[in-house]
């Protein structure tokens, strides 16, 4: 086929990623240095247009594989080719697209999925792809972009709640340098280690009572410290953290982190591993009102026995892909959450010495579903080899002018760093509008 759309093969900071903790003990008090709270006023319309899309309860789940998943061990795969190595292909739902044979759940909901086999960028190194797919810029020495999960925290999330608007799920320990950027601490994510457990320290150490009147008293000190002006916005800053982290702390919304109020067979459905308990996860945060989570699976960078471990990778990331597609469809919170499946960049159709595949940001996919998306297609293509983009090449600033159409966010809307610089959400690029008609 020749078209670029086909719903048969072709259709359409200076703070770390990872913190440590959210909530830590210090000389008999809790210490509470969360992050992801705090308001910044925006102008009036786009306040109104903010209002308008936390009313509508949008949200975005990543589902992030760092090291640079294969495509053509996920969803461009190439059998009739000698690139395509031993992998099989599997039939989906939906009729005419096939994709790698580890994929058996999410084969089953493929008509929810859109997938984008054109993906196309020039940045092979792994820390510079990872922040550039994160904030759909190139890392520049001179500015700390946000993370999009940042952004939308700030565009379209609610930092006054209980719960914050952006969490990490499974965030290991390699660190990139991703965080809120220039949009400041109150932006920042939270980071939950393991599925099923509450973020580290947020047990009370005292009475609640007592715990207030000692939130009380470091206010008190902490308000006499900010009537030196060179130290007030970051007094501001810090009783904003310490807010945040009480809301939290007290919150009956923490129960939202405990997989265990689920029922076994839910719990089941998703996979006896992290990465499909923190789907599961993932799913309780949006309903809860969590803005953004990233949900991570490592070890994706496969120099080396590239086709034992990318199955290996497959089965623990297919079930809870799919249960949390069908979850979310089921109860009918899909349309509100936009769900993207990604790496950093794809790996070499050439199979090296090693039986691996090296570094590929030339032509990889990505997978979206909800937000909008229409499922059941296939947005471009490569060639027969997996080398080149054959049809519809999609740019980093393509995607993530997409992201934003999906959350209702104006991609041209500006920012201000610390030296008063105005930057887009996303500079240039295209909505990829076939995605969704």
């Amino acid at each position: 086929m020749t078209s670029q759309r086909s719903r048969r093969t072709l259709g359409a900071a200076d703070k770390e990623f990872s913190r440590r903790s959210f909530l830590g003990a210090s000389g008999g008090m809790l210490a509470l240095g969360a992050s992801g709270f705090g308001a910044a006023s925006l102008g009036t319309v786009l306040a109104s247009r903010a209002a308008e899309l936390k009313r509508q309860g949008m949200a975005c789940i990543l589902l992030w594989m760092q090291g640079g998943p294969s495509q053509l061990e996920t969803f461009d795969p190439k059998p009739e080719h000698e690139n395509g190595g031993p992998t099989g292909v599997i039939s989906t739902s939906v009729p005419g697209v096939h994709i790698a044979e580890h994929w058996t759940e999410v084969a089953t909901v493929m008509d929810q999925l859109a997938v984008i086999r054109s993906m196309t960028n020039r940045e092979g190194n792994h820390q510079r792809a990872t922040y550039q797919l994160h904030t759909g810029y190139p890392p520049l020495g001179a500015v700390k972009y946000p993370t999009f999960g940042s952004v939308v925290a700030r565009e379209v999330g609610t930092p006054e709640g209980e719960l914050p608007p952006f969490v990490v799920l499974g965030a290991g320990r390699r660190r990139v340098g991703l965080g809120a950027g220039f949009l400041g601490v109150a932006y920042e994510p939270l980071a939950a280690a393991r599925p099923g457990r509450p973020p580290e320290n947020t047990e009370l150490p005292v009475e609640t009572d007592r715990f207030t009147r000692r939130l009380g008293l470091l206010r008190r000190l902490e308000d006499e410290l900010a009537t030196d002006e060179s130290a007030a916005a970051r007094v501001r800053e810090h009783q904003e953290l310490y807010a945040g982290a009480s809301r939290l702390a007290r919150s009956p919304k923490l129960g939202a982190f405990d997989l265990e109020s689920e029922a076994s067979e839910v719990r089941a459905a998703y996979g006896d591993n992290a990465f499909g308990q923190s789907c599961l996860l993932a799913r309780r945060l949006v309903e809860a009102g969590v803005t953004f989570v990233e949900v991570r699976s490592g070890g994706w960078d496969t120099h080396q026995q590239n086709f034992d471990r990318v199955k290996k990778l497959s089965g623990g990331v297919d079930r809870g892909f799919a249960q949390l597609i069908r979850d979310l469809r089921d109860r009918d919170r899909l349309k509100k959450t936009l769900v993207v499946w990604m790496g950093e960049f794809g790996r070499t159709p050439r199979i090296n010495p090693r039986v691996g595949r090296d570094h590929y940001p030339r032509a990889f996919n990505a997978v979206m579903a909800g937000g909008g998306i229409v499922g059941g297609q296939v947005v471009g293509s490569t060639t027969d080899d997996g080398r080149e983009v054959r049809e519809r090449p999609v740019t980093v600033p393509d995607l993530f002018c997409t992201f934003c159409h999906a959350l209702g966010v104006d991609p041209r809307h500006e920012n201000y760093n610390a030296l008063g610089r105005p930057i887009k959400i996303v500079e240039g690029g295209s909505v990829v509008n076939e995605l969704f008609t």
